[in-house]
């Protein structure tokens, strides 16, 4: 029998109220034995709360019930909702903890029984995942198209056109001793090539589908003392970096994370770029090169009189070149006064903007992988068939290869050894 689970669903910590789930056979006699009865499924009433062992009110709460298969997990579900302090959720736990049958969840194991139950399949899981760290609109808006299915439905239409075309190869290699009709190739081909083709776009967005995901990087770079630091301070609203008329301050990288436009952006502030004999300085520039050179984009600030950037990190079309300081006199920008930095802000985020269009929905490495091999076997498909006289039986394994790992992006098969590291993201009480 599976065991009756339950877990804390919401944050730690005093709050207003606080939610505190039960799933499993047993969880509805386990809230009975709290607060005497339950409301009717999927209604909420309100019940008083005691310790079953010693009779000692806990609280009162507002109580939930889901019958089996209409529970986010597809189980017997209660939910408790209660006021949110720490006394009253540990004395709720503990009372649930000391009933015969009943124990403390694990790491995502509410979730893991929904994917069991057929609730989810493993790619709106990831989704789910995504969804609970999502930081920006634009980072909770992709987490929903993937929780709510789009990768999943995706995924079943191009299983959907493999599979006739295995049909197809299959009724061939059947009656290769008769006559057939129809010249089945051209079927074939048209149906491996339409999957192929939206792998391929598919692919072509995962890249802005990762920026928009995990978030892009800005690096701000320059001379010593061309005001770097000044600059993320201005833009992060605060004092995050400290700031002096010392050339060098600067040695580490320091990172701000900021919502600009919906996206999740990380601001780098890095050493002052030039030779330098001080060699906690040299490293720091080092670092700095290094870091910027792997950034989505640079802003080179540039200080008055200075021409063009220099420091050996090389310029492309996705960066911005400004001069500073310019309540010194000319210049794009001033952290002193605020002047140009809205200016800046519009421009780094809709650049950033138009980088993150065409995002797909592939949004995990193993989701990409399973995609890359998956285009893979039907690319070989379609090479065997180009030969005359092909061995539709190779071509019908590259076939089935191919959805087999498509398969195994929706979590049919092949995905035990991701299974534990995905679940263990999650909150014990997800």
């Amino acid at each position: 029998m599976t065991d009756t689970i339950f877990a804390l669903a919401s944050a730690q910590g005093r709050a207003g109220v606080a939610v505190v789930r039960v799933s499993g056979p047993l969880s509805w006699n386990a809230a009975e034995a709290l607060c005497g009865s339950l409301p009717e499924p999927r209604r909420a009433g309100v019940r008083t709360v005691a310790n079953p062992a010693t009779g000692a009110m806990i609280d009162e709460a507002l109580v939930l019930a889901f019958e089996k298969g209409s529970s986010f997990t597809g189980e017997a579900l209660v939910e408790f909702q209660t006021h949110g302090s720490v006394a009253v959720v540990s004395s709720l736990l503990d009372a649930l903890g000391s009933m015969e049958g009943v124990r403390m969840a694990e790491p995502g194991e509410f979730t893991r029984r929904a994917m069991d139950a057929g609730r989810l399949d493993l790619a709106q899981v990831e989704g789910l995942a995504d969804l609970i760290d999502a930081e920006t609109d634009a980072q909770r808006n992709q987490a929903l198209l993937v929780m709510r299915g789009g990768l999943s439905a995706q995924t079943e239409s191009w299983r959907n056109h493999l599979l006739h075309a295995l049909a197809l190869i299959e009724a061939t290699i059947d009656f290769a001793d008769e006559d057939v009709p129809v010249d089945v190739v051209p079927d074939v081909v048209a149906e491996l090539t339409s999957v192929r083709n939206e792998l391929a776009g598919q692919l072509a967005g995962a890249d802005a589908a990762e920026r928009v995901r995990s978030g892009f990087e800005v690096a701000i770079v320059g001379r010593p003392n061309a005001g770097k630091s000044s600059l993320l301070n201005r833009l992060a609203g605060r004092k995050a970096a400290i700031t002096s008329d010392v050339a060098g301050t600067t040695r580490d990288v320091i990172e701000v994370r900021m919502d600009l436009g919906g996206l999740a952006v990380t601001l780098l502030d890095t050493a002052g770029l030039r030779d330098s004999e001080d060699q906690i300085e040299a490293i720091g520039v080092a670092l700095a090169q290094e870091r910027a050179a792997a950034a989505d984009m640079r802003i080179y600030l540039l200080e008055p009189g200075q021409d063009a950037p220099d420091g050996g990190v090389a310029v492309d079309e996705a960066d911005l070149v400004v001069r500073g300081k310019s309540d010194l006199g000319s210049g794009d920008l001033s952290s002193l006064t605020g002047e140009g930095i809205d200016a800046l802000i519009a421009e780094v985020t809709s650049r950033l903007t138009f980088r993150s269009q065409g995002a797909s929905l592939v949004i995990r490495a193993r989701q990409r992988d399973a995609l890359v091999r998956g285009s893979a076997a039907v690319d070989a498909a379609l090479g065997a068939l180009e030969i005359s006289g092909a061995d539709l039986e190779l071509v019908s394994e590259d076939v089935r290869a191919a959805v087999t790992v498509l398969d195994s992006l929706v979590g049919r098969v092949d995905v035990e050894d991701v299974l534990g590291e995905i679940f263990g993201r999650f909150c014990i009480g997800k």
